[in-house]
């Protein structure tokens, strides 16, 4: 009779396949292969990642904790659909946050690192250009993610990370439209000139602003979407 895992080494192997399915589902989610309030069914997880389901319900868990889906009892896991009112306080975090990365950058970031930060710029006015908002929304994620690694602050890079990953879903829909990436991109624009310029203030209020405007887009977006569902119910 053969020997099973050690039940260590059986804890470890599903702790390493749930961490493996809970990446793969949240990329799916932030690219917008599922979209808010979509069911994410376990058995189709497990099947196409080839997993039991143990490590899929693990990993459910963990995006739970998160803050991308609920889980709903005798109804399963879904994409979670988040409030406006979370949707604006998670932008007012993200702007004192953006702003003290900026004051941050603006003191110490290397011609190496604002090199790189521009290429990522460089990338993303190409596809504003081609009004390519998918490849836009996944540069403009990572644009500001790198920012806020550049600061050096682990602890801002992991709360950071997670209230982004919460908005995605409303910046992804802010940016939907060709006007709105190219102004976009001009804000972009902008931060990395305060940041190179070295002006503490400047860079800081250049991404705050930014922040601030993405807000403003959620509202407008959100009043426009009302008001269209006033006009289909008349």
């Amino acid at each position: 009779m053969t020997a099973g895992p050690h039940p260590t080494i059986a804890l470890l192997q599903t702790s390493s396949l749930a961490s493996v399915v809970q990446q793969e589902v949240e990329r799916a989610i932030l690219e917008g292969e599922y979209g808010p309030g979509d069911k994410i069914t376990e058995a189709l997880v497990a099947q196409k990642l080839g997993v039991s389901r143990g490590p899929v319900r693990e990993a459910f868990r963990m995006l739970e904790e998160a803050g991308l889906v609920r889980t709903e009892k005798n109804r399963g896991v879904f994409v979670r659909d988040i409030p406006l009112e979370e949707a604006l306080e998670i932008y007012d975090l993200r702007a004192a946050m953006d702003e003290l990365v900026g004051r941050q950058l603006a003191e110490k970031i290397t011609p190496a690192q604002l090199k790189e930060v521009r290429g990522l710029l460089d990338a993303m006015e190409k596809a504003a250009r081609g009004e390519d908002a998918r490849q836009y929304h996944l540069l403009n994620l990572r644009f500001h993610d790198r920012l806020v690694e550049l600061a050096g602050n682990g602890k801002l890079v992991g709360f950071y990370r997670k209230l982004i990953k919460e908005l995605s879903l409303f910046r992804r829909i802010n940016l939907a439209g060709s006007p709105q990436l190219a102004q976009s991109a001009s804000e972009h624009r902008q931060i990395v000139k305060a940041i190179a310029s070295g002006d503490p203030d400047a860079a800081g209020r250049a991404m705050f602003q930014h922040a601030v405007g993405s807000r403003q887009r959620t509202l407008d977006h959100h009043a426009r979407r009302q008001s269209r569902a006033r006009a289909e119910a008349a």
